[in-house]
């Protein structure tokens, strides 16, 4: 189903007719759906190895442990995500997981004393997420992330299936429950995110994330204090970059 990757105004049918078709699928059965109509060599999965990344590649193993799986490795992640990088990919077998970094000629030009994190936090988005996913999608028509409603703000109306950019976007978790992710959790005694048991309930990187508490949304310990809710690469088309 290439067309669903072309970037003219007569994409948008197709992909609001999948959209339409996979309203109340599984996350199973959307992923599965996504790897037919686009190609596994043409698919990739999003992770940031977070908090309740497990859940989507469990399933994401499940349908095919060989579609690829990028992680945006920024320079600033946790020793524990890292850790649990590798250890999620042991255990879920996943067979094809790129690590992409910045650019070093961007981070000398625009952060060269690594503390553009506190400047400006946007621009370290940029050169150290938005860029890299960009570069990284390139060979891909289609991909795939964790989004998901119950997660609020931004994320509280996405759709199943929506474009981006020339690009389609699978959000096979948009409109699954906490207790849906607790359950692929307990079903394969997937391990929690090592920050988890310290508070930590969303996990990006580490001079941007805080812990939060109950009361709170689950992003709320993402860029604290900041009028930031988003890194960027959910809201600049990847195509754009």
């Amino acid at each position: 189903m290439s067309t669903l990757a072309a970037s003219s105004s007569d994409a948008q049918t197709p992909v609001a007719a999948l959209d339409a078709a996979l309203r109340t699928a599984t996350p199973h059965e959307i992923i599965a759906a996504a790897l037919q109509a686009i190609g596994r060599e043409r698919l990739a999965v999003v992770s940031s190895f977070g908090t309740e990344s497990a859940a989507l590649l469990k399933v994401t193993a499940d349908v095919d442990p060989a579609i690829p799986v990028v992680f945006l490795d920024t320079g600033h992640m946790f020793a524990e995500t890292l850790a649990y990088r590798d250890q999620l990919i042991e255990i879920l077998g996943l067979q094809d997981v790129r690590s992409m970094k910045p650019d070093a000629a961007a981070l000398a030009r625009e952060d060269a004393d690594n503390e553009l994190w506190f400047s400006d936090p946007d621009a370290c988005c940029r050169i150290r997420k938005v860029e890299p996913l960009a570069r990284a999608l390139k060979p891909f028509a289609a991909w795939i992330n964790g989004r998901k409603r119950f997660q609020g703000g931004l994320r509280a109306a996405i759709p199943v299936v929506e474009q981006d950019g020339a690009r389609v976007k699978f959000n096979p978790f948009a409109n699954v429950t906490r207790e849906d992710i607790a359950a692929i959790y307990r079903a394969a005694n997937l391990p929690q995110h090592p920050l988890v048991a310290s508070g930590f309930r969303s996990i990006g990187c580490m001079p941007c994330t805080s812990r939060a508490d109950a009361a709170e949304d689950d992003r709320a310990g993402r860029w604290r204090g900041r009028g930031k809710t988003e890194c960027g690469i959910h809201t600049v088309a990847t195509s754009s970059v």
